[in-house]
């Protein structure tokens, strides 16, 4: 069965106005951003290369994530969840990680503990992806 990696998002807002309503509709769910890559900044730093803007959003709700990683300590290697906004000739498109698309790697899909979370996940992440479609 294949599973789509991710809820995808084409938004007109500028790349920057994008980023502050992700951020504010994971907000909404829960969520915290406890971690920002900028992509572009970053390969321009390390690499000398120019790169469109692009940006690593690691975030994370933390009663979820104290449930998952009580289940099962490996989940942290699947944590934060990764959103990334990147900007593009008409505004911005974000993505954000579908939790489904995890629990086909062992031992993350025998553990029902750890389908729970994901699929409380799943629905948040999906309601975040609503609200910025609204």
């Amino acid at each position: 069965m294949t599973q789509e990696i991710s809820f995808q998002i084409d938004l007109k807002d500028s790349y920057a106005a994008a980023i502050e309503k992700v951020t504010a509709a994971l907000k909404e769910e829960g969520f915290g951003v406890l971690t920002r890559i900028d992509v572009d900044t970053t390969l321009k730093e390390k690499i000398d290369v120019d790169f469109r803007q692009y940006v690593i959003l690691g975030a994370c709700n933390p009663p979820l994530a104290h449930r998952a990683l009580s289940a099962e300590p490996k989940v942290g290697l699947m944590l934060p969840c990764n959103v990334t906004v990147e900007a593009t000739d008409g505004g911005a498109r974000v993505n954000i990680l579908n939790p489904d698309a995890m629990l086909s790697i062992e031992p993350l899909n025998a553990n029902a503990a750890i389908l729970e979370v994901a699929a409380e996940a799943k629905a948040k992440l999906a309601r975040v992806a609503a609200a910025l479609q609204a």
